[in-house]
């Protein structure tokens, strides 16, 4: 979840351009947002004057209409971009894009020394240099830039903490190296690398990363009378005050025409993965001569271990960087997968709209052809604030089939090793890792496993999730992870258990 005070100025902005979208004139209201969140005279908390804070709303709103900012004429204004997002038929395939209006341009990572240096006697800063960078005159520890590696070691070395790293939060968050500072200094997406992890978008203080909103396509389908049908997310059930059931409701007093858990894929996905989990590990019991017997010409050769393929982000990753893994991650589809297929075999004229985590589900959608749009956990919270909608407040609507309270925890770390665990008859087959959160020390690792074939402690199923703490700590989650973690916990507690294979 994103703490800066920027995800409360994203909600405004998208509950804002709804309620122009909903009034009698879109294209004239949109343009009116940023004159109308920042008036005349009013204080300008965040930017040096009035001017720069509404030309940062309108690059603001743009992305929200769901164009990049990248190809951004400013000549251009509000109201013709919004004609344009009512016209458009099909979305892009990038889903991210840089405010370079609200990027502050930050000085490159770098190491350096403060006015807190005490040129002490022991200088353990020089001596743990193995790069010769640092040199203590005139009573004051220097680096050379030059040969500094930005190692750290001096760092932490230094009993004043005097020496210091300047970061550039966008850039310490990718694991890949995709973002990067280009020839104008400002922040710009190598979309070959990027894994649409979204841990920019958390990192960055100024909010200036940001997700192209499929919103206004969704809102059009309503409009047009289609019948649009949303699929939610596990994870969304820690997100909101009030519980599933009600939740649903709300969703349908937003306009949608009806609600299915992606859960429901949830629990296939656990069965699915379960069966390929014995298949790849050879087991060679009752369980296994049931669901896969032994052909004449001997055994099948087994694996050391099995990663899950549920997390569009780590899927990206191997796909991208790490096609030494891809051997061992399993072929079992995903929860939204099964979701969007079934409902797409029941309602095939239906509009469905995934409502997820993060970014990376926006790549998953674009590539999936059952899955017609994408919303966010934030974006959803936007359309409650814009048409004044309160989950705790609304009644309980059941849901046509009941998911399993191991599916229902998807979203928790852990919960998909878990799941496939319960899903088993002989559940101590399973030896599961769990990698939570995607960065260079665990990409590092995967690629150790990879490489030699194996994984520590005799593990045989990795989970792996791109965000720490699992899909309830996505880029677009509007809950703290606790919070969000408790009230699935609560939910999980009156769930059935999976059904076994």
């Amino acid at each position: 979840m994103n703490n800066n005070q920027s995800i409360y100025i994203k909600k405004e902005v998208m509950a804002r351009l709804i309620e122009a979208y909903l009034s009698d004139d879109f294209p004239e209201n949109t343009r009116l947002i940023p004159y109308d969140m920042r008036p005349t005279g009013a204080e300008v908390p965040y930017r040096c004057c009035i001017y720069k804070e509404r030309a940062i709303l309108k690059t603001r709103i743009i992305a929200n209409l769901g164009f990049p900012l990248e190809d951004d004429d400013e000549r251009i204004n509000l109201t013709t971009y919004a004609q344009e997002a009512e016209k458009r038929t099909t979305i892009s395939d990038k889903h991210l894009t840089v405010l370079q209006s609200a990027c502050k341009g930050c000085s490159s990572n770098s190491i350096f020394v403060t006015d807190i240096c005490q040129g002490c006697v022991a200088r353990p800063c020089e001596k743990v240099c193995k790069f010769n960078a640092i040199s203590v005159t005139d009573g004051r520890a220097k680096i050379d830039s030059s040969k500094c590696k930005k190692c750290q070691m001096c760092l932490n070395a230094c009993p004043y903490h005097a020496i210091v790293k300047l970061s550039v939060p966008c850039e310490d968050v990718c694991p890949v190296g995709a973002i990067k500072k280009d020839e104008t200094g400002f922040a710009s997406i190598d979309f070959s690398k990027c894994i649409s992890c979204g841990k920019c978008i958390s990192a960055c203080p100024f909010g200036a990363v940001h997700e192209k909103s499929q919103m206004i396509d969704i809102l059009k389908a309503m409009k047009q009378g289609k019948k649009v049908v949303a699929m939610i997310a596990p994870a969304v059930a820690g997100q909101f005050r009030g519980d599933l059931y009600q939740l649903k409701t709300a969703i349908i007093k937003a306009g949608f025409n009806d609600v299915y858990e992606v859960a429901k894929g949830a629990d296939k996905t656990a069965r699915n993965e379960a069966r390929e989990f014995v298949e790849r590990m050879g087991e060679q019991d009752a369980m296994w001569d049931a669901i896969h017997p032994i052909a004449e010409s001997g055994e099948p050769s087994p694996e050391k271990f099995m990663t899950t393929s549920c997390c569009a982000g780590y899927i990206q990753l191997v796909n991208k960087h790490l096609p030494e893994i891809k051997p061992y991650v399993s072929d079992t589809h995903t929860p939204v997968y099964y979701t969007s297929q079934y409902v797409k075999s029941v309602l095939p004229d239906a509009v469905t709209v995934f409502i997820g985590p993060c970014v990376a589900k926006r790549v998953e959608g674009f590539e999936n052809p059952n899955i017609d749009y994408v919303m966010s956990f934030e974006e959803l919270g936007a359309l409650f604030m814009a048409k004044k909608i309160e989950v705790s407040e609304c009644e309980a609507t059941q849901y046509n089939e009941e998911s399993s309270k191991h599916a229902r925890n998807f979203g928790v770390t852990g919960g998909v090793a878990e799941a496939v665990k319960k899903a088993l008859q002989h559940e101590n087959s399973v030896k599961p890792l769990v990698i939570s959160g995607l960065n260079k020390d665990s990409i590092r690792q995967l690629k150790k496993y990879a490489l030699s074939g194996t994984c520590e402690d005799g593990c045989n199923l990795i989970e792996v999730m791109c965000c720490e703490g699992g899909c309830i700590a996505g880029n677009a989650t509007i809950n703290n992870v606790k919070s969000a973690r408790n009230q699935i916990k609560e939910l999980i507690s009156d769930s059935k258990d999976i059904e076994k294979i």
